[in-house]
Formats: C-alpha cells, structure tokens, sequence
C-alpha cells in the first residue's frame, strides 16, 4: 500500500525551500521519489537543500523566485523543467497591533503569503492548461486562518485567504485535472520560534496543546504525501490542520 505514495516520475516545485518546512518538504519529497524545483529569493541559500536532495538520488533544479513580485515568478517559470506538484510555502510573519504595523508590514506579508500564492498558482496552472496536463497545487496555510491569534493581523488574513483561494482554485480548475488543497499547521518548533517557545509564554502556549507538545517536521511528512501523491486523487479543496487537536481545545 505505501507505493500509492510515492512520486517517482515527478517533479515538485517548492518554493521558500532554503530553510524551515521548505526544506525538510524537499528532502521527504525526494525520498518518495520526486526530482525537485528549489525556489527562493536568495538561490545561494538553497545550495544545502539542494545537496540534502542530491544525495538522495533526486535531481534538484535550483531558481532564484520572489513569490512576492509577479515579473520575478513569471521569469522563474519560463526558466524550469515541466512540473507536476506546486508547494506554495514561502511566506513571512510580521507581529504587532493593527494600529501599531506600518503600511510595509501590512504589504510585506499580504504579497508574499498571499499575492505570492497566487501569482506562483497562477503560472502553474497556464503552463498546465496550455500543455493539456493535469496539475496539483500544495498551500501551506495555518491553523490561524482557521482561527485567531492575538498580535497577528496581517499573517492571520493572509492565512485565512490562503484557505479560500484553495477552495477556489478547486472548484474553477477541476475540470482540468488540476486539483488544489492546503495543509494548515499548528504550531511547530523552528529555529525562527525556538527561543520563544522555550520561554514562559511559549511553554504556556504548549500546554493550551492538546497533545501537550509542538509539532515536529516529520509529523507533516504524511498529508504531503497525501495531498503530492495520487493516493489523493479525488481529494481538492481540502484544508487538513497538523495541528495537535489545537483547534479542537475549548475556548
């Protein structure tokens, strides 16, 4: 049964992949058999994923993309291979009251977590539709789109659009193959949050948890490959939460 996982004859486009849960995508993604798009701003920062994929056996394709700038996705596509899966993870956090963000921080986060959404869905689909090929997309929303985070304003409505522009998606492009669902993660430890979560107030977020714990990359690995693989093919406008029961705690 766990072939109806695998990816081999595929390739995947991934974009923040330099760091965080890019990387780690790009290596599961790899040891289920898929040859890798490696995007970011910076391509000097996607030299180690790159090799972490290599190893592997997987070929990786490594683009320079500002998800954030339209003229920059549209040269990135006209620059890589055929692709079969999109992973829509790069985006940015900017915390802070409403009244206290500046109009940069509002824009900084809506372009690169959802106009960068967009704009790399976007191209994905006309090359799809041009090439009469069927397409899977990946969003990596959150369970803040799902409910609400103090402090967060910009990040929480990226988030929660994130989720409807999937739902959108799938219900325009069914009919061409194209399918599109979002994973919607909890908290996890990173090394961008790892100070604060071993802090006082990040250890009482942990225990408002259910499972008493933050999540760890690898507990993402399934519904990747879920949502990647075939093993969804009738599955499209989809939001799974990895989340710990967070969203199931009480109020």
């Amino acid at each position: 049964m766990t072939e109806i996982f695998r990816l081999d004859g595929k390739t995947v486009l991934v974009t923040g992949a330099s760091s965080g849960f890019g990387a780690h995508f790009a290596q599961t993604l790899a040891q289920a058999g898929a040859d890798l798009v490696l995007a970011a701003r910076r391509v000097d920062k996607l030299a180690e994923t790159a090799r972490a994929v290599q190893a592997l056996g997987r070929s990786a394709t490594v683009i320079s993309m500002d998800v954030s700038e339209v003229a920059s996705v549209e040269q990135a596509f006209a620059q890589m291979p055929p692709i079969d899966v999109v992973i829509n993870n790069a985006g940015i956090n900017r915390e802070g009251s409403m009244d206290a963000l500046s109009e940069d921080d509002w824009d900084a986060v809506i372009d690169t977590n959802l106009k960068g959404v967009w704009a790399v869905s976007k191209f994905a689909v006309q090359r799809w539709r041009q090439e009469k090929r069927p397409g899977n997309i990946i969003n990596i929303a959150s369970v803040l789109g799902l409910r609400i985070g103090a402090q967060l304003p910009p990040y929480v409505a990226s988030k929660a659009a994130v989720v409807q522009l999937t739902k959108s998606i799938a219900l325009d492009y069914a009919r061409d193959n194209i399918r599109c669902n979002a994973i919607c993660p909890g908290y996890f430890m990173t090394d961008i949050n790892r100070e604060f979560m071993q802090s006082p107030l990040g250890e009482k977020l942990i225990k408002r948890i259910p499972f008493r714990r933050l999540g760890n990359l690898p507990d993402l690995d399934g519904p990747l490959l879920l949502l990647a693989s075939d093993a969804s093919r009738y599955m499209s406008g989809a939001a799974i939460p990895v989340d710990g029961a967070h969203l199931c705690s009480g109020l």
